[in-house]
């Protein structure tokens, strides 16, 4: 019998369930009271023929998908661990990674659907972008319902789902998780789809592209404006990996600023990877070497492979604030870089990463910092 607080039991049966990065004695569930509000309620009242045609948005970690494994679902996210989340949960339930079509944010949608189940993402551009998407696979008999926790949903939800689909409904609250229910409006007229953005980058002339789930989108952050300020530059620096690298810029000016050097770019989120290519082809040309990956940190990179790592950490995943990711990429680092390479990290200076980072690196020092951020060099 699964553990009971990884076992997810709703009328679709009962799943064990695990949550990546995995972590020992692991607190956070890897579903929620809204997973479980949705899926009762398509069993008792929505009840789906079995060739219903099923799209999820945002399954954090594949509790709607492997519930729902015997429609044979499409399931579109833009993290590259809910995919991994979801592959190893069906494997650990019995089930074939077949069950399931995984889909990237920024692929193409093809066929029309007869229930849309939505758990509002973290950032609600990246909802205005699905749903605008979204749009002409839907149709006036589609079933759209969206499923969050309360504290999750601010009023402009309802707002992009009434512009974008058509009339919203709302269920009461059940164990702090509400359900909103959409009557898609074949006739509405949706808006040309605003993503990406597009700014200039300060002190360049390059255009930076940035899709809706991409961290500071609409303008540079200051904690990246700090970094650009002092990123290395070396002669000896063949292999440069911009680590957790959003829209790219770490990586496209420590490209400039090291012209010798080849570049990997490293995300897990599908949208920041497709920004950082088309920044990095749109400033450079083909003609640099440069690598873009989705993937979960650097745990497809070979071993001493790199001489410098750049790395903004991530402090939270979706609503869950912690170091966890943090601490995995710093470990990794360690052994994807080469002796004497390094490790070049920016932070918030209340996260104390200096002291984390001693546990895997010999050598810690501060490159620069002010009020609010701290530049830290680490090697072995």
């Amino acid at each position: 019998m699964p553990e009971t607080d990884q076992c997810l039991k709703v009328a679709q049966g009962e799943f064990t369930l695990n949550r990546l990065p995995k972590r020992p004695n692991e607190l956070l569930r890897a579903f929620d009271a809204a997973d479980e509000y949705l899926l009762d309620y398509v069993a008792g009242f929505v009840n789906p023929a079995q060739d219903a045609k099923i799209l999820l948005l945002n399954d954090s970690f594949g509790a709607l998908a492997v519930a729902l494994h015997a429609w044979n679902p499409w399931a579109m996210s833009d993290s590259y661990l809910s995919q991994q989340a979801t592959r190893l949960n069906l494997a650990i339930n019995g089930l074939h990674e077949s069950d399931v079509n995984l889909l990237g944010s920024v692929d193409v949608l093809t066929d029309v659907f007869d229930l849309v189940l939505i758990k509002v993402p973290k950032t609600l551009a990246l909802l205005e972008d699905q749903l605008i998407r979204l749009h002409p696979h839907l149709t006036a008999t589609t079933q759209v319902i969206v499923a969050g926790m309360v504290k999750t949903l601010p009023a402009k939800v309802w707002k992009l789902l009434e512009q974008l689909v058509g009339a919203t409904t709302t269920s009461l609250a059940k164990k702090k998780a509400r359900l909103i229910f959409v009557q898609p409006n074949p006739n509405l007229i949706v808006p040309v789809n605003p993503y990406p953005v597009y700014y200039t980058l300060e002190n360049t002339d390059y255009r930076i592209a940035n899709h809706a789930n991409v961290f500071s989108r609409d303008s540079l952050d200051i904690g990246t404006r700090f970094f650009l300020q002092h990123l290395p530059k070396s002669t000896d620096a063949l292999d440069i990996i911009d680590l957790g690298c959003g829209n790219g810029l770490l990586g496209l000016i420590a490209a400039e600023r090291n012209p010798q050097a080849r570049l990997l770019f490293v995300d897990e989120s599908f949208m920041a990877i497709a920004s950082a290519e088309e920044n990095f082809r749109q400033a450079l040309g083909d003609y640099r070497i440069a690598g873009f990956r989705v993937g979960d940190g650097l745990t497809a990179e070979e071993t001493a492979s790199a001489d410098i790592i750049l790395c903004n950490p991530p402090f939270h995943q979706q609503n869950t604030i912690g170091d966890q990711i943090a601490i995995s990429l710093f470990k990794e680092s360690r052994r994807v870089l080469r002796k004497n390479g390094e490790l070049w990290v920016i932070g918030n200076r209340h996260l104390n990463y200096h002291i984390t980072l001693k546990r895997w690196f010999d050598n810690v020092s501060a490159v620069a910092s002010n009020t609010k951020f701290v530049i830290l060099k680490a090697s072995y």
